[in-house]
């Protein structure tokens, strides 16, 4: 068993299951189709989703098990996905408890998530008991969620809860620091690399963000307006999209990301750069091959993961780093994460300027780096929900609001600070 791309007339692209002799698995084929066009998945999730399902039925066919009985026993499913490398035969005895693993517990959760889908899908389409719902799901309520995830009473709500799932140790984010990422850019050999390395360091775009950039994306002038956007300043528009590339933006919902002056000079020289190649004028893509054939075509996402590794032993860093970006921008910071600069002490609801309402935003001191044109007098963004991006009276907002004022309540550090409190 086996993940298996497929592409479909249209050029769009999802994951299936094969068997060993390349046949197609029809009920993970069917859950996985209406995943990527049923449910809006990305080509990604769905390749996530196969890796999962093979790992799910190659266990079952490994231990004599039919995969529509196998629920019961996902408790053995989740030691063999810790001890079993990949690949290995059904007859070869593997090291069990006390051995070294094999998969971490985030993985192994991950592919117990596709399972649980893969059987449930099954369950609604009567290829399984509906009593296996019951042996991967156990009802719980809400208290033991977070407050942000609660509802907006205080009433008691029930729901479904998964039976098998790791813990998963908290561990630090290993975010690369500006002396490291300015070594990177010394390492860089031409304008496009400077320019992908300062879109995922400086701005906060995934790989497949950047990968996924089209011309008509970028307004790097001070005022927009003339080609129809009211969104002030320098900034990229990032937008789901099905591309040929593979690339796709992990959030559904289209969001502008402010840029400085830094990024505006590298994709004026990378441009400079793109039309001394004459395959390149056709693409509509922002980062096309240059050096290399097939000249001219969209950069995959796996390609900004080579020349990460590649920068990384160029500049003789000791870390390295499959992806640059320092702080995300779904960690609940600015849209511009070098190092601390531009971080929020405290954000009500979720990141990104699409969805800040009220969030204070303060200078690395000593910096010296330009505005990112989200700022406003008094250090508020003070974007309202009638303006583009703007966020309104959401659930997350009136969240925030909650775990402020019980902060105030306890004498705590822990709501918004007022422009008062802002550091110089």
């Amino acid at each position: 068993m086996r993940a298996f791309p497929v592409r479909m007339p249209s050029g769009v692209r999802y994951w299936t299951v094969v068997d060993d002799d390349l046949a197609v698995v029809s009920i993970a084929d069917r859950f996985l189709r209406e995943a990527r066009f049923g449910r809006d998945h990305a080509e990604l999730t769905t390749k996530a989703h196969a890796g999962g399902l093979a790992l799910f039925l190659r266990w079952c066919a490994h231990t004599g098990r039919d995969w529509r009985a196998a629920a019961e026993d996902l408790g053995a499913f989740m030691v063999w996905l810790k001890y079993t490398p990949a690949g290995e035969s059904a007859g070869v005895v593997v090291a069990g408890p006390g051995g070294p693993p094999v998969r971490g517990e985030g993985r192994i959760n991950r592919v117990l998530a596709a399972v649980r889908g893969f059987l449930a899908y099954a369950a609604a389409n009567h290829e399984v008991p509906a009593t296996v719902l019951a042996q991967i799901y156990e009802i719980a309520d809400t208290r033991d969620l977070p407050i942000e995830a609660q509802a907006e009473d205080s009433g008691l709500v029930y729901r479904m809860r998964a039976r098998h799932r790791l813990h998963e140790p908290e561990t630090a984010v290993d975010r690369a620091s500006d002396v490291e990422i300015v070594a990177m850019l010394g390492a860089c050999r031409n304008a496009r690399d400077r320019l992908i390395v300062l879109l995922m360091a400086r701005v906060g775009l995934r790989r497949g963000e950047v990968a996924g950039l089209r011309r008509t994306d970028p307004h790097l002038l001070p005022d927009s307006r003339v080609l129809g956007c009211e969104v002030q300043g320098a900034h990229l528009h990032v937008v789901r999209r099905d591309n040929a590339n593979g690339a796709w933006a992990k959030s559904r919902r289209e969001r502008a990301a402010p840029v400085d002056f830094l990024v505006v000079q590298a994709f004026d020289q990378y441009e400079a750069e793109r039309q001394a190649c004459p395959a390149a004028r056709e693409s509509d893509f922002v980062l096309v091959n240059l050096f290399r054939p097939p000249l001219g075509c969209p950069m995959p996402p796996d390609a900004i993961n080579e020349l990460v590794e590649a920068l990384v032993r160029r500049a003789g860093l000791t870390r390295g780093w499959r992806r640059i970006c320092c702080v995300t921008p779904t960690r609940a910071t600015s849209p511009m994460p070098v190092g601390r600069w531009m971080r929020s002490r405290r954000c009500w609801g979720t990141s990104g300027p699409h969805r800040l309402s009220r969030t204070c935003i303060h200078r690395r001191r000593g910096c010296g780096l330009p505005s990112t044109g989200w700022e406003r007098p008094g250090g508020w963004l003070t974007r309202s929900s009638d303006e583009p991006g703007g966020q309104g009276n959401t659930s997350a907002y009136r969240a925030g609001r909650r775990r402020g004022a019980r902060a105030a309540a306890d004498g705590g550090d822990r709501g918004v600070p007022g422009p008062d409190e802002l550091e110089p």
